[in-house]
């Protein structure tokens, strides 16, 4: 029996457990007939999945009750949001969409200031970005520098500094009473929910490779080396980089 765990005043060993195909049936009852009892027994039966993710951010300084609230939220919306006619299972749709929800509620309870002119600085660069991947998809840091005729090291270190603390409804105005949010301005088309989600996926995918094949990837897609320039910089032959990031692409896409 595994440890029991409690979150909210919920005792995992209490849960309903259910199997995969008892989980297709309750879907397609609940589509088909909207039957609350069916999205009731849905949702209970997946909370330790929430658990087993908000259980990942065990250095997370803040409530791990808001975290798991923000789990739910992720799990009702993957429940409500699923497709049964596409060949995936529950588990593998409801995953990013509860990492989603939880990582917003880290980002927006981060009490970490990030300075106007580093946030300025940071958007022209997403901006600059998105403009170059329009015929690069994997545009380097010193083409946005470029782009932006600053510094290489002024745009890394703006776009680092809002990585994960900046709150997508942080004010980005002129004045701090205009309303003006980040979310306001980098709302688009592109921006949707599935591009956060893959974001998301795409970030754990990364942390999911070896420090070889991470650095591979970052050097090659990221930086914009050839295999040659990474094999000198290495000190190791082109023949073993190309296996690393043929390695890191299959793990990669078998993690989405």
């Amino acid at each position: 029996m595994g440890a029991k765990v409690e979150i909210c005043g919920i005792d995992t060993d209490t849960l309903p457990k259910i199997t995969g195909k008892e989980c297709e049936q309750l879907l397609r009852e609940y589509f088909e007939t909207g039957s609350k009892q069916a999205r009731d027994r849905l949702v209970l039966s997946n909370v330790r999945l929430v658990l087993s993710i908000v259980q990942r951010y065990y250095e997370y300084k803040g409530s791990f009750d808001d975290l798991f609230q923000a789990g739910m939220v992720g799990l009702l919306k993957a429940v409500d949001n699923f497709d049964l006619t596409q060949n995936v299972r529950f588990s593998t749709y409801a995953v990013p969409m509860i990492v989603g929800e939880v990582r917003k509620q880290i980002r927006e309870s981060n009490s970490l200031k990030v300075g106007r002119a580093t946030r300025d600085v940071a958007y022209r660069s997403m901006q600059a970005r998105e403009r170059i991947c329009e015929t690069n998809p994997f545009p380097t840091m010193d083409e946005i520098a470029r782009e932006l005729a600053l510094p290489v090291i002024e745009v890394m270190s703006a776009l680092d500094a809002v990585c994960d603390p900046i709150s997508l409804y942080s004010n980005v105005g002129k004045d701090d009473d205009d309303g003006m949010l980040l979310l306001d301005k980098i709302k688009d088309n592109k921006n949707t929910e599935d591009s956060l989600m893959n974001k998301v996926i795409l970030k754990d995918a990364m942390a999911s490779l070896g420090e070889k094949e991470r650095k591979v990837i970052i050097d090659r897609y990221y930086v914009g080396k050839t295999q040659t320039e990474i094999a000198q910089s290495e000190n190791i032959s082109q023949a073993q980089v190309s296996r690393l990031e043929k390695n890191a692409l299959r793990k990669m896409r078998a993690f989405f």
